[in-house]
């Protein structure tokens, strides 16, 4: 018997030398497997059925960033899978998806005009759905190798992809948050019970059955806590957020500081992806670059002009309002305390000002602009996507009095179109906006730090004395800005952060 073990030793021994001698050209590594999970995609080259552009479901910049990663990790040579809700009423009447998009099918998705709608009520609700076939059926699918997920309503997924093995990222977009019982979990078809032990609740728990029904889940802070590693979507909000100085709950400050004290959260600004350049933007009525900026943007000022009922007029200063108008965030309720002021004061210049922009404040512009009489100076238009980049190219300044904000990226794309942003100095708005000094060649635009309309009327003021510049003066800043903010603010350098942090947490160069 033992000259038997002794001769299958030996076989054994034979084969794996064979096996380690073997030419390494024929060992090929498996291309790394990523699934995203997101609530939002902006379409995509990499993920549609039949050539089509993968479906569109966007709330903000978190569906941006996903489209991003999606095509470019693609390009690169992973595999890479998403999941998220099947929004049927949002997508695109096709007949074939990618067979590596993975749609949540539940009817509670299927007729939402927006990807956050209706009550908080409902909106956990379809969140525990999604969650619920992500964790039971699409991860035993897929078997990725990293998970990636993004804001609350993936918050329980790092936990379950914790207890299978897989590694995995959160990405915090925005500071909402929900809450919800195991009770309430599992009755939403969630088995919980294999993985409740990494999540967060709001007070300590003692065991299983105590906690069920009695001690609320933190969603977001559950991620953090459960996730292998966490980034925020620039380093300044990181900073703040584990400062305590939002309004998240403290639960999610205790989890984020003790990743950030373990060096397992950063901050990766995201950069808008390539189709904002006003040299290949289609929506402009002429394109153009930082050398030609001043006759293309006179083009687009007038043609923008035009459509929003305004006084044509290529030298009168634009402001253009962006994003949605939420006093929450956004702080468009400071631009209202002084916008018949400031249309007033300027009124010898001509002064515009543009919102595109949905959302609770816009009806109070209009009646701004009714009772003032101001249509030919303020004009107030429903967001669509095509005007926004009208609006980019023919606008002098872009406003963003953000309350708080975690990346942002109007501010960027306004710089890439040579149109300056006023905005208050937080979050990803403070990491990628300083204060222009011409007479040093520095900065990029106007920045307030007194979250308030004394301060918002102040850097309006410095824009306006920017304005007034000889034209030589101005166009050799914006050109140079323009210049700064195409090398900054790319697609690549976003790209680049994440991979190094997929590499992080596989261990080894992913695309060597």
């Amino acid at each position: 018997m033992a000259a038997i073990r002794t001769l299958e030793h030996l076989a054994q021994s034979e084969i794996i030398s064979r096996e380690v001698n073997r030419p390494l050209i024929t060992l090929k590594k498996r291309r790394p497997r990523i699934l995203l999970v997101t609530p939002e995609l902006n379409g995509g080259r990499r993920i549609g059925g039949e050539g089509q552009p993968g479906p569109r479901a966007k709330a903000g910049g978190l569906a941006d960033v996903c489209t991003l990663l999606v095509d470019s990790l693609s390009d690169m040579g992973a595999d890479v899978h998403v999941a998220m809700p099947h929004f049927r009423h949002m997508f695109e009447s096709r007949t074939q998806f990618s067979r590596k998009l993975h749609l949540s099918q539940d009817r509670e998705f299927f007729y939402r005009r927006s990807v956050y709608e209706g009550s908080a009520e409902s909106n956990r609700k379809a969140a525990l759905v999604f969650q619920r076939d992500v964790i039971h059926h699409i991860l035993p699918k897929v078997k990725p190798d990293i998970v990636h997920c993004h804001d609350w309503m993936t918050g329980l997924v790092p936990a379950a992809a914790k207890t299978m093995g897989i590694r995995s990222l959160f990405t915090i977009h925005n500071v909402h948050d929900e809450k919800a019982t195991l009770a309430e979990i599992e009755d939403r078809g969630i088995d919980a019970a294999g993985f409740w032990q990494h999540l967060h609740y709001s007070h300590f728990p003692t065991c299983y059955d105590e906690t069920r029904g009695s001690n609320p889940v933190n969603f977001m802070a559950s991620a953090i806590h459960a996730a292998d590693t966490v980034n925020t979507v620039s380093e300044t909000f990181l900073r703040e957020m584990t400062e305590g100085r939002h309004a998240s709950a403290w639960g999610i400050v205790d989890v984020l500081r003790a990743k950030f004290a373990y060096g397992e959260a950063e901050g990766i600004i995201n950069a808008p992806d390539d189709s904002w350049s006003p040299r290949q933007d289609d929506a402009l009525a002429r394109s153009y670059d930082s050398r030609s900026h001043a006759e293309g943007k006179a083009v687009n000022k007038r043609r923008l002009q035009q459509l929003c009922g305004l006084e044509e007029d290529p030298e009168a200063p634009v402001l253009f309002w962006p994003s949605r108008l939420d006093p929450v965030q956004k702080g468009c309720q400071l631009l209202s305390d002084i916008l018949f002021k400031v249309v007033s004061d300027y009124m010898a210049l001509g002064l515009q000002v543009v919102f595109v922009a949905d959302g609770p404040f816009r009806e109070h512009f209009d009646r701004i602009a009714d009772v003032h009489g101001m249509r030919n100076r303020v004009g107030v238009m429903p967001f669509n996507d095509a005007l926004s980049r009208l609006a980019f190219a023919g606008s002098d300044f872009v406003l963003m009095p953000s309350a708080y904000e975690p990346c942002g990226l109007a501010q960027m794309v306004g710089l890439k179109y040579g149109t300056l942003p006023i905005v208050h100095q937080t979050g990803g708005l403070k990491d990628t906006v300083t204060h222009l000094d011409v007479a040093k060649n520095l900065g990029n635009g106007f920045v307030f730090e007194n979250h308030d309309c004394n301060g918002l009327r102040w850097a309006i003021d410095e824009a306006m004395r920017f304005f007034i510049r000889s034209a030589p003066d101005r166009d050799r800043q914006v050109r140079r800005i323009m210049d700064e903010s195409e090398r900054d603010f790319s697609s690549t350098k976003t790209l680049e952060s994440y991979v190094k942090v997929y590499e992080k947490l596989a261990g080894r160069p992913l695309f060597a």
